[in-house]
């Protein structure tokens, strides 16, 4: 076992403290089996690779728990975290490992933490998750000992269920828990990662993410065609496209996105084209 406190990430560490019967080790999947006294015998393959599709984008955002047993170990909990690492071939995943295997230890250390640590609101949810997967906890149970209401873990279990691609831009501080709320309106997956994308690279608030969801919903029927977003342009761009168009005398346009970006010109002729090249270069 390779021991690493290091590195891991807040959402991990900060989660379950190390005590004295227990340490932090990314292990090999390999070396890990399942625990013969798992009552539960049937993964749906479906939600299997759903996770693992997250655990690509986003990574494992809650160690599974196991114990030492000779040269192996043995599942404590995760087991489902697992099957979706080998599903995504990880080579390796975090690890609590303890000496015993009390959840009732485990689930008590994991609920102060969560009262007790500044997590962002996808760890929350993990951590959510983890209580209700791990520890078969529901979610009123949940929320009495975390003290917020049935209603409020479930909403918070939700941001799973967004798409990977828009989970990363939340891990990454992209867009936050205000932005990922809102997209939980939308349907459509593709169209929801397509919104996450122009708001990450154009910074938009949450009122606009808010606002192009409100459009998207009230376009009633999904299988039309989604909305075309508002385009925010800065007024410095603007105004560069019309000095160029003036100077060149011919269609600009510039496209702008996260500090980088393309010049399009247009032109109807060779002869348009040739009085282009001369305006840049004179000859």
């Amino acid at each position: 076992m390779t021991s690493r406190r290091s590195g891991l990430g807040r959402g991990l560490e900060a989660l379950i403290p190390l005590g004295e019967r227990s340490s932090f080790a990314m292990l090999p999947t390999g070396s890990i089996t399942a625990n013969p006294q798992q009552p539960r015998t049937l993964f749906d393959e479906e939600s299997l690779e759903s996770l693992a599709a997250s655990i690509r984008e986003v990574g494992i955002l809650q160690p599974i728990v196991v114990r030492e047993s000779g040269d192996q170990y043995v599942l404590v909990a995760g087991e489902r975290r697992w099957r979706a690492a080998q599903a995504a071939n990880l080579a390796e995943v975090p690890a609590l490992v303890r000496e015993g295997d009390e959840t009732s230890s485990l689930t008590e250390a994991l609920v102060e933490n969560i009262q007790r640590e500044d997590l962002s609101a996808l760890e929350e949810a993990a951590a959510y998750q983890q209580l209700q997967e791990d520890f078969g906890l529901t979610h009123a149970e949940i929320g009495q000992r975390v003290g917020r209401s049935r209603a409020a873990i479930s909403n918070a279990l939700r941001l799973l269920t967004l798409p990977p691609a828009i989970q990363a831009l939340m891990r990454d501080g992209q867009l936050s828990a205000g932005h990922t709320r809102a997209l939980l309106g939308l349907e459509d997956s593709s169209y929801a990662v397509h919104v996450a994308e122009r708001a990450a690279d154009e910074g938009w608030s949450v009122r606009q993410v808010e606002d192009a969801v409100r459009a998207r919903v009230e376009a009633g029927d999904p299988a039309q065609p989604a909305p075309k977003l508002t385009e925010i342009r800065p007024a410095a761009i603007i105004e560069l496209e019309q000095r160029l168009q003036g100077h060149l005398g011919t269609p600009v346009k510039i496209t702008y996105r996260n500090n980088k970006g393309r010049v399009t010109m247009s032109f109807k002729s060779l002869e348009e084209l040739e009085q282009i090249y001369r305006r840049f270069f004179g000859s």
